[in-house]
């Protein structure tokens, strides 16, 4: 019985974690970590966790692996730029249309 009753307090405070976590990816804070740490609470106790974990870990170090490729970086960095400009370039026709008319 005692053994059920840990299972379910890992269980809850692990989803807790989890969940917050995933509200965290829209609200402020940091989501994916809060992600990760409850898929690890929720790993000493089951499988299935640990199966998942292992995967976003895995997932995880190939993102981190493809952007710190460098070619991968500088076709980034130069799209960045190239929006960027294409940007202040639709700002500048937009006023020099329209003008800085402000509604109050």
């Amino acid at each position: 019985m005692l053994n059920n009753a840990w299972r379910i307090a890992v269980f809850t405070v692990g989803m807790a974690v989890l969940l917050a976590g995933v509200a965290m990816l829209v609200l402020p804070g940091p989501g994916w970590a809060a992600i990760f740490v409850g898929f690890a609470i929720l790993a000493t106790e089951f499988a299935w966790a640990k199966a998942a974990l292992v995967w976003a870990k895995d997932k995880a170090n190939k993102a981190k692996d493809k952007a710190l490729n460098p070619e991968t970086r500088r076709r980034n960095t130069i799209l960045a730029v190239a929006a960027g400009l294409v940007i202040a370039a639709g700002v500048i026709v937009y006023l020099a249309v329209f003008g800085l008319n402000l509604p109050f």
